[in-house]
Formats: C-alpha cells, structure tokens, sequence
C-alpha cells in the first residue's frame, strides 16, 4: 500500500517537460486515438499520419514515452510524435503504457508486445508496412524498447528495423547510489531512485534478469540495429555505453551519439539546440532504415 500512495503522490507533480516543448508542434495528417485490448490491460494509444500524402503503406514507429515507469502520460511526447511523422515520411504510434507499481515489471513488456502483434494484424487497415517496424523510446520508455528487442528475440520473431534509446535506463543491479548522479538532491537522497525502482521491480531477485537490466541480457548479431542518445551528464551514461558496447561486441550495428553539456531527459528538457538536433538525428535514422 505504501508504495502505491507514494506513486500516486508523485503523479500529482507538474511534468516539467510539457510546459516548454522543444519542438514547435506541427501539424499532421491526422491523429487517430485509439483504446485497444491487451494481456495486461485496456491500452490508449495515438496515431499520427504525416502530412504530406503517401499513397503507400507507411513504415510505423513506436513511441514508449518516459517518465521512471511510474509517472507521466503519451501526450508528453505529442509534438515530438508529430515532428518524427512529418519529417520521417511514417507513422508514429504514441503508446500510453501500464504504470508501476499497479502494473510491475514484466507487465509493460508483455504489453507492448502485444501491442506490436495487433499492429501485424489491422496493419492493412491502418495503412501500415508491417514489416517496417521500429521500436524507441527516452529513459524508462528506452528500456521497455530495449527489452522488448531482447523479447521479440526470445519468441523468435522478428525484429524492429531499428532501436532507438534516448537516456536509456539498462541497470537495476547498480544502485543509484553508486552511479554518477549530477543532480546534488538525487545524489544526496538515492533513496528516491530505489523507491522507483522497487515499484518497478518489486522482488529484488528481478533485478538481474535480462528484460529488465539489458546490460546483463545475453546478445547476439540478430538484435535490432541501435541509436543511441546518451548525455554527457546522467546518472545513466556508463550503462548506456555499456550496452552499446555489449551490442557492438556480438555484431549489432550501433550508433552511439554524446551529447556533451546535457543531462538526462535533455530531448525534452533542452538545451533547445541539442534537443532539436537529437529530434532531427532520430528522425533521420527512421526514414533511412524506413527506406532501405
């Protein structure tokens, strides 16, 4: 019960990242709100068709918004979503993923891959290339990204064409206390961190299992080809690299991009600049895989 008041209490606070977008929000197609069934349970979800007309079945990226698994909604993530559209040529599915602790680890990975196998199946009613999947996502939401490519290997299925993980989180086997956390109030009270963490992940033992610390997950050259957007000043960077270099190591293609003076949840906090050029970088990479 405790942790769930807490949860609940810290979804009362402003999310900072809505007030001041770092993407001037644009105009779409359309944007298709939709509420489909799952495993796990009634899922929100939103569509958005790029403006400029295109006859062919669209390539789809899918959007797994951060918020440390326990906070925040998909419309944080809403002209981002319609930015990646427009400049990609694709449509983005923006997903409004179950919560901890109401929803533990691996509750948003059965989840999203769900989601992906109804995507297969409306895909000709939605005007969408199943074969053309990509999978991102920023901090928490990267992690759900990351595992569900080590999830959809497990299966045996296919893979995204790409993975994208912005500030990724890969490690609940390290405690916060002992990462290079910037922020003096959360290096001072790591206690915090833990608690979200143990939303999460309830029974410490998870903690090393692969689908939630992908740094410890067993890879091979089959996974997703990865961008990475790390940092210069997060608590998450050594991880980040970590996997990045694990990736590389078993034959992954990996893109690796610092982006120095920043700090964690940069592409939605700022710098503006850098934020607006990680947006163009993710955007670009969507639509070369997109069309290769």
């Amino acid at each position: 019960m405790f942790t769930f008041a807490i949860a609940k209490l810290l979804r009362l606070l402003p999310n900072k990242a809505i007030k001041t977008p770092m993407i001037p929000l644009q105009d779409v197609k359309m944007k298709k709100d939709m509420i489909i069934e799952t495993s796990v349970c009634r899922t929100k979800i939103s569509f958005y068709y790029p403006l400029k007309e295109n006859q062919k079945k669209y390539p789809v990226y899918i959007n797994f918004h951060g918020g440390a698994f326990i906070m925040n909604e998909k419309e944080m993530d809403d002209p981002y979503c319609r930015f990646l559209s427009n400049q990609a040529g694709c449509v983005i599915l923006n997903v409004d993923y179950a919560k901890a602790p109401e929803y533990p680890f691996p509750k948003p990975i059965q989840q999203g891959y769900d989601i992906i196998q109804w995507l297969k199946r409306e895909a000709d009613e939605l005007n969408i290339d199943a074969e053309k999947i990509i999978l991102g996502g920023q901090s928490s939401g990267a992690n759900i990204a990351a595992a569900l490519c080590l999830y959809l290997e497990e299966k045996g299925d296919n893979q995204p064409l790409l993975q994208v993980l912005s500030c990724p989180m890969l490690d609940f086997v390290t405690s916060h206390a002992d990462k290079p956390e910037p922020d003096r109030w959360r290096a001072r009270y790591p206690q915090v961190a833990n608690f979200i963490n143990m939303c999460y992940l309830p029974d410490n033992e998870q903690a090393r299992n692969p689908l939630a610390s992908p740094i410890h997950a067993e890879v091979n050259d089959r996974l997703a080809s990865a961008l990475m957007i790390v940092a210069e000043y997060d608590a998450f960077r050594p991880e980040a690299e970590c996997y990045a270099e694990k990736l590389k190591a078993s034959g992954v293609n990996v893109q690796y991009r610092l982006y120095k003076d920043c700090y964690h949840a940069f592409t939605h906090l700022g710098p503006k600049e850098k934020a607006e050029e990680a947006w163009s970088l993710i955007a670009r990479e969507i639509k070369v895989v997109a069309e290769s």
